[in-house]
């Protein structure tokens, strides 16, 4: 019976959180209630708790965690200096004219504000409320539109800056570290964050191609989905315009990401650039005031609010998951797959992508990352390598019909004549794109590791 403790304890979790209690306080307190149960039936020592003080006090000091609150500042910031609407607006000036150029703008504009923004959802939202219906005005299938939006908004998964990346990069560094222990290696390795920002940078790029090269198929083959919009009379300086609309964002993000793919400051250091960047930007527009200022800051304050509570919540849960030898039950289940290391890590992926549907990626990391990472790294995996994959994969979730949460985001900010079958065949075909590009990174793994070797 006590081997099914662990599992029963990971499906007690995921049924309160289902029934929509929150999640820090579900993580924390289903955890404690069977430690409690545990401790009077003596099947659980209580002593493990009594390394949660220091595993609290490591949250507070860990470095790399800063960067959190720091770079959903820089987002917010950036929202509210109305940074998307300009490009959006520039841009499709600018690839308005081609068949299916509102469409590669949209594209673009979301590739920039992921790697400005790093938080998905707001990028979504941002991009319907703006996009969708310019391109239902202009005459562009709703599947192709919703689809496209969806898809451009899920890239703050994997393009860095993303705080997804930053979270992975902290949680992955322990694992390989616990990893490398078990193997009898006491001089560990580590992973650092930056490292797994240069190893995502590539699959990150190689996606915006891949979406703009379904743009291309869809307008040669439906080419009355995708109209092109006739070119009105440009203003006199456009191309200051395009320059005006395109630099700001492309010298904050190579400050931001080229510090710290260079080692020329800490992704602590770069968020703090990225913020007071980002503060510049909405002053240079005029945007920025005391009103703006304190409502970003309590913006940020909430959202990092909500990040530290669930690592708070994780952190019992990990405890007392590993009280009940939950650890060993993981690591001799994948260890017996058949397959080896490929059906230990298609189970694994298979299992992250089922949870992205009901949990946020912030859950999924904290929570089955330290679960399964240890185990996989110990089977000889590359750990930027796994954390790429892991991102992919988690981008794929959230734009998979029925549950993806992209599709969510969307769905709350689409006009009422765009149903909710056309979001769906619209992102299909993205999905498919997203699969292509795990595989592809499955096959050569130099796509996530060889940019990460290369610079460090």
């Amino acid at each position: 019976m006590n081997e099914w403790l662990p599992l029963l304890l990971f499906c007690a979790v995921a049924g309160v959180l289902m029934m929509g209690f929150p999640v820090a306080f579900t993580l924390g307190g289903v955890s404690l209630a069977f430690a409690a149960l545990g401790n009077l039936t003596g099947t659980f020592d209580a002593a493990f708790l009594e390394a949660l003080p220091n595993r609290l006090f490591g949250i507070m000091v860990n470095e790399t965690l800063i960067a959190v609150p720091l770079f959903v500042f820089m987002g917010v910031m950036l929202e509210r200096s109305r940074l998307a609407e300009d490009l959006l607006e520039t841009l499709s000036a600018l690839f308005g004219p081609i068949r299916g150029g509102l469409a590669m703008a949209v594209t673009l504009v979301g590739m920039l504000l992921a790697a400005s923004t790093g938080i998905v959802g707001a990028t979504v939202v941002t991009m319907g409320l703006l996009s969708l219906p310019t391109m239902l005005k202009r005459g562009y299938a709703p599947s192709v539109a919703t689809g496209t939006i969806c898809a451009a908004g899920t890239l703050g998964q994997i393009i860095p800056p993303s705080i997804i990346l930053v979270l992975l990069g902290d949680v992955l560094s322990s694992a390989y570290q616990q990893a490398q222990l078990q193997q009898g290696n006491y001089s560990p390795e580590t992973v650092s964050v930056g490292q797994l920002f240069a190893g995502a940078l590539l699959p990150g790029l190689l996606l915006v191609f891949l979406y703009l090269g379904w743009i291309v198929v869809v307008a040669i083959r439906r080419p009355d989905d995708v109209p092109a919009h006739p070119a009105g009379p440009r203003p006199k300086f456009f191309g200051a315009q395009v320059l005006r609309a395109l630099l700001p964002p492309l010298a904050l993000i190579l400050a931001v990401l080229g510090s710290i793919i260079a080692g020329l400051a800490t992704p602590t250091e770069a968020a703090a650039v990225g913020a007071l960047g980002a503060m510049v930007l909405a002053a240079m527009r005029r945007q920025l005031d005391l009103r703006c200022l304190r409502e970003v800051v309590r913006r940020t304050a909430r959202v990092s609010s909500m990040v530290f509570l669930i690592l708070i919540g994780a952190s019992v849960f990990s405890l007392v998951f590993r009280g009940y030898d939950g650890d060993v039950l993981v690591r001799e289940f994948l260890s017996d797959l058949p397959g080896g290391v490929f059906g230990a890590m298609l189970v694994v992926m298979i299992l992250m992508f089922l949870l992205g549907f009901v949990l946020d990626f912030i859950e999924i990391t904290f929570v089955v990352v330290p679960i399964v990472g240890p185990v996989l790294l110990a089977m000889g995996l590359d750990p930027i390598w796994l954390g790429v994959m892991i991102a992919v994969n988690l981008q794929t979730s959230f734009l998979t019909p029925p549950f993806g949460f992209a599709l969510f985001y969307l769905r709350g900010v689409a006009p009422a004549e765009v149903t909710t079958a056309s979001i769906y065949r619209g992102v299909a075909p993205f999905v498919a794109i997203q699969i292509g590009a795990i595989a592809l990174l499955a096959l050569w793994p130099s796509l996530a590791t060889w940019l990460p070797e290369l610079i460090y």
